[in-house]
């Protein structure tokens, strides 16, 4: 599964959405430019090492990559270089990385000369960087998607997202999953950060009452396949293998590999936070009324982040050929749902910045 952001195409990836991603963004991107403003830098002529991990297209990445850098030439010479290492698996769409970089006005290139991005195509569940290189690291709306695909985890047919399931041994699997994961991603950044280097993490979370949030829209894709499967589109089958493996952490979820001496792999939590981001379309949906352009947004949100992944439980999988008229039909069916029942979608997000000792 991909690593990529939910904003451009599931790590398990993501695919282009909506700009919602920018209510977390903002927070997030004032911290990385605050670590930058502190983190140690290498003297010249080695260059500052920054490090995006679960890159897509780099959308997410513009704006607090170019922060930070211009927080690092507060503190160094206009030419100290700057390299900035993209990384995502190898399959990702990097052409379309480096047409981000090359054209889009929030670009980081287009600002810095000293600056120069490069890629990486390996997953970051192991070691991507040289030991000790990276003196920032930056990821967000990518550790939240399971290193395994949903067809290689328990299946479970009462909805597409395991924290809404009934089926305990499902649930149980999932949450071993995303353990394991977050164990090994943090630990190879361990080994990659400089002494003193810090990460950012942007990312999924449950709140402190356990809830994950986002179920307005998981209800209805729910509603809709069901909705298929009665009208002959799909089979019930199908539509079980048909899940999101995507999972928020708790504050102790998160703070395990830490546990008990609060240092993991000469890591520390230097700071963790979790909150609900603002949901922009419920706030525009609250000045204009426009409850269909509310279905619409979110609709196009889900289907550009998630609906690929549920195709994928098509018996001819992506490549089946009722894949696009599949995606349609449920987007079209998701946004009727939401604009008969408009509702505030809840996006529960942890941020954590994570500290290697000196």
């Amino acid at each position: 599964m991909p690593e990529s952001s939910i904003v451009v195409r599931p790590e398990p990836g993501g695919a282009p959405s909506s700009r919602l991603q920018a209510a977390g963004l903002a927070h997030a991107t004032g911290v990385f430019e605050q670590l930058a403003a502190t983190v140690p830098l290498p003297s010249a002529p080695l260059p500052i090492v920054v490090a995006d991990y679960g890159a897509a297209t780099g959308y997410n990445s513009l704006l607090p990559i170019g922060a930070a850098i211009a927080a690092f030439r507060r503190r160094t010479r206009p030419d100290h270089a700057v390299l900035v290492a993209h990384t995502d698996l190898p399959d990702n769409d990097f052409t379309a990385l480096f047409t981000t970089l090359a054209e889009d006005p929030d670009s980081y290139v287009r600002k810095d000369t000293a600056s120069f991005p490069s890629a990486i195509g390996r997953s970051f569940y192991a070691q991507i960087l040289p030991s000790q290189s990276v003196t920032l690291g930056w990821t967000s709306w990518a550790t939240m998607w399971l290193r395994r695909p949903a067809a290689e985890l328990p299946g479970f047919a009462d909805h597409v997202h395991v924290e809404h399931s009934d089926d305990d041994a499902a649930r149980r699997a999932y949450a071993r999953q995303a353990a394991q994961d977050w164990h090994d991603f943090v630990a190879f950044r361990g080994r990659e950060l400089s002494p003193g280097g810090k990460l950012l993490v942007l990312t999924a979370a449950v709140d402190a009452a356990g809830r994950s949030g986002y179920r307005p829209l998981l209800d209805a894709i729910v509603a809709v396949l069901d909705e298929q499967v009665r009208e002959g589109r799909l089979t019930r089958d199908e539509v079980a293998r048909m899940a999101i493996p995507v999972l928020g952490r708790s504050e102790k979820e998160l703070r395990a590999p830490f546990a008990p001496a609060g240092r993991f792999e000469s890591l520390t939590i230097e700071r963790l936070e979790v909150f609900d981001a603002e949901d922009r379309f419920w706030d525009r949906y609250l000045l204009d009324g426009d409850a269909v352009a509310l279905g619409a947004q979110w609709a196009a949100f889900v289907s550009a982040a998630v609906f690929p992944t549920l195709a994928a439980g098509l018996t001819g999988g992506t490549d089946d050929q009722r894949a696009a008229d599949f995606v349609r039909h449920l987007e079209a069916g998701v946004a009727a749902r939401l604009a008969s029942n408009p509702q505030q979608v809840q996006i529960p997000l942890a941020l954590v910045v994570l500290a290697k000792q000196r």
